[in-house]
């Protein structure tokens, strides 16, 4: 069987991983860096999500990491089947949440600085960007996984 480029255990996996886990951990990050996000549910629902893609990413990291550098692993088809749905229902729920976070932070901004100060609201709304960008990682890497799932 040819090496689907981004699938389960390849090097372009790994750099996707990489950067779902750079990017979910950004997105906490900044949503954490102020206590106020807790008024908000779009926002703790954000901190929810990526409190459980940082996991998943960071454990198929290294499962990739060890795949590409020590010892190839072999493709099997429960374990593609399990990735492939963590990381559908994951980029599901990163979606949702970056969707609700981007527009509260909106709505909290065009309604004036009582509600949401410009630099607090202009760092929810770097939250919710990093987030898209972990969804869009995530979704990825599911579509290739897909991919190698069905050619199993």
């Amino acid at each position: 069987m040819e090496e689907l480029a981004g699938a389960f255990g390849t090097s372009a996996s790994l750099a996707l991983r990489l950067g779902q886990t750079v990017f979910s951990s950004s997105s906490l990050l900044l949503m954490c860096l102020d206590v106020g996000f807790y008024s908000y549910t779009a926002f703790c629902y954000l901190v929810t999500v990526m409190g459980l893609v940082i996991p998943w990413s960071i454990t198929l990291l290294v499962v990739d990491a060890y795949s590409v550098f020590i010892q190839y692993l072999p493709v099997q088809r429960r374990l593609i089947m399990i990735i492939f749905f963590g990381d559908m229902i994951l980029s599901y729920l990163s979606l949702a949440a970056a969707c609700s976070t981007a527009s509260i932070a909106d709505l909290l901004l065009e309604a004036g600085g009582s509600h949401c100060p410009p630099k607090l609201c202009g760092r929810y709304q770097l939250s919710a960007a990093m987030a898209f960008l972990s969804w869009f990682l995530s979704s990825v890497s599911s579509l290739f996984n897909f991919w190698l799932f069905s050619s199993l």
